[in-house]
Formats: C-alpha cells, structure tokens, sequence
C-alpha cells in the first residue's frame, strides 16, 4: 500500500520584512499564492525510513534526515508513537532551492501522506502546527490558494483572489540559500530604521479583484535587493521579462528564481519563449495561480 500527494509550488506576491529579531528570524507580511507547479510525494511502509527522488534538478535534493520530507515524518511518528519507517519518493517538478518553497512542498507533502498511511487521524490544526515546526513556509504549502502569511509568515489568514493569475517562472543556474538572502537583506539595511511588515491594501485589493494590471502595479519583495545583490546576472533576466511583454517582474522569495506576470495564457506562453531564447535562465515554466493546497491523490 501507498499514498500519494501532490503539492504546489507559492510565489510571493508582496514580501515584506521587518528587522532581525532576537531569534534571529524576521517579522514578515508575506502574501503566498500557490501556482500549478506541483511535486508529488509518494510514501510506503518500508523496513526504516529513506528518501529517494526523481526529475529535474534531484541531484540537488538532500535524501538524509534533513530533509524536510523526513523531519514531518519523524515528527508525525513521535507525536503518535510510531516508527517512521517509510519509504519517501519524491517526484520532483518545482524548482529546487529556487525560492519557490519546493522543499517545504515535499514537507507539507509527506506529512499528508503518513498521516493517511498510517491513519493517524491528525486534526489540521495539529497538521499545520507540525508544518510551523518545520518551516515558516510549510503551512502555506499544505493549505495552498492565496493567504497572508504573518508572524515569520507561518500564521496564515486566508484571502480571496476574483479570477486566475498567469506566471512565468524563469529558472536559474544554481540555487540561492534562504539564510544568506536573509543575512544580505540585514547587511544592506544595517543603520537603518526597517518599518513593521504590512500587507498591502492595493495588493489584496487586486486579488480581490482578479485584475492582474492592478496586481502588477503592486506586486513588491523587499529581498529583492539582497538576492540581485548576491546574483547580479538576476537583473537580466528580470529585464529579459519585461521586455518580452509582462505586465510585472520580481524575484520569487528569496530566489533565484524570477517570476514574471502575464495578461492572459498566450502572453505567458510568449513570455516563456523569448526568455528561453534569451540565455539568462536555465528554463522557463508556464504556470497559473491559485492552486489547490497538498492533496492525496
């Protein structure tokens, strides 16, 4: 027996970040939409617990214990007095280290996954209170659809999108660590009086509205200028974007990974091809939004 789950990558459409606190995190007012980029994440009794995965970029995908695939099973295991002793695959489609939360997907994923295997009947507040221990960008990845993400985005409020947002994601070589990203964003601002977090009002108005110029004029990162300052080829690809036609360009989270609205399907598909043919990307990928949160197949 198995069970499979599929899981959505996120962008952020508006990223904001407040200074460093005590622990070491940031306040954020994060605004998550998931979009149809999916993993999939299968899980089978097995003698002990390993992780294999499959498709592109798995060879960049850690298959120990930090994984975060791995720690929601251990932590699912522990908390009902089980062994964690599965066997992890993991289909991989979302960008890797890309700032797309492909890793939290795969967390959110097999959290659902064991929790059906094994039956342990978890309420959703004590899946999403695992999610929380495992990463800020974890709970989203369960949930999906669009949400305001607070605290250090973990505690999330639902929103409502009117229509159907089309992305282009452009791939880049190579991943960007979220912790460096961070430690940039405070170089930068070091001497400076970083203002609290807030979403922002003409931005959950555009979702509301499903009007993809008004979410283009609002769409914001504030780790924008830490990742083109760790990756300055970043700005040519963003340009590359622009210039193709899209309506908005910004980094996806912590990046590398580019995120590129379009008007409508055919504009994306456009989009897409001039960036391939651009040489500033790796790959680029078509995709809506919002998406479904983790679901058992």
């Amino acid at each position: 027996m198995s069970v499979t789950v599929r899981v959505p990558a996120k962008v952020n459409v508006q990223l904001a970040v407040g200074g460093a606190r005590p622990d070491g995190f940031h306040d954020l007012a994060n605004v998550f939409l998931a979009v149809s980029l999916y993993d999939e994440v299968t899980v089978a009794p097995a003698d002990s617990l390993r992780i294999t995965c499959s498709g592109p970029d798995a060879g960049q995908v850690p298959l120990d214990r930090t994984n975060l695939a791995a720690r929601a099973a251990e932590l699912l295991a522990a908390r009902h007095g089980l062994s964690p002793d599965v066997h992890i695959h993991i289909a991989k489609d979302i960008p890797v280290a890309g700032g797309m939360a492909g890793g939290s997907a795969d967390g959110a994923g097999a959290l659902l996954a064991c929790d059906a295997l094994w039956g342990t009947g978890a309420s959703r507040a004590e899946l999403l209170d695992i999610c929380a221990e495992l990463g800020s960008d974890v709970p989203f990845s369960l949930v999906g659809g669009a949400a305001l993400g607070t605290g250090r985005g973990e505690r999330l409020t639902p929103l409502e999108v009117g229509g159907s947002f089309h992305w282009v994601f452009a791939v880049a070589e190579g991943g960007l660590s979220t912790p460096a990203v961070y430690r940039e964003f405070d170089r930068l601002n070091q001497g400076t009086d970083v203002p609290a977090p807030e979403a922002s009002p003409a931005l959950l108005t555009a979702l509301r509205s499903g009007d993809p110029t008004a979410l283009a004029n609002a769409l914001a990162n504030d780790l924008q200028p830490a990742a083109l300052s760790l990756r300055p080829s970043l700005a040519d690809t963003l340009a590359a974007g622009t210039a193709a036609g899209a309506l908005a360009a910004l980094v996806s989270g912590s990046g590398p990974t580019t995120a590129f609205l379009a008007k409508d399907v055919d504009t994306a598909e456009s989009v897409a091809k001039a960036l391939l043919s651009s040489g500033t990307c790796r790959t680029a990928r078509v995709a809506s939004s919002p998406a479904e949160g983790a679901m058992v197949l």
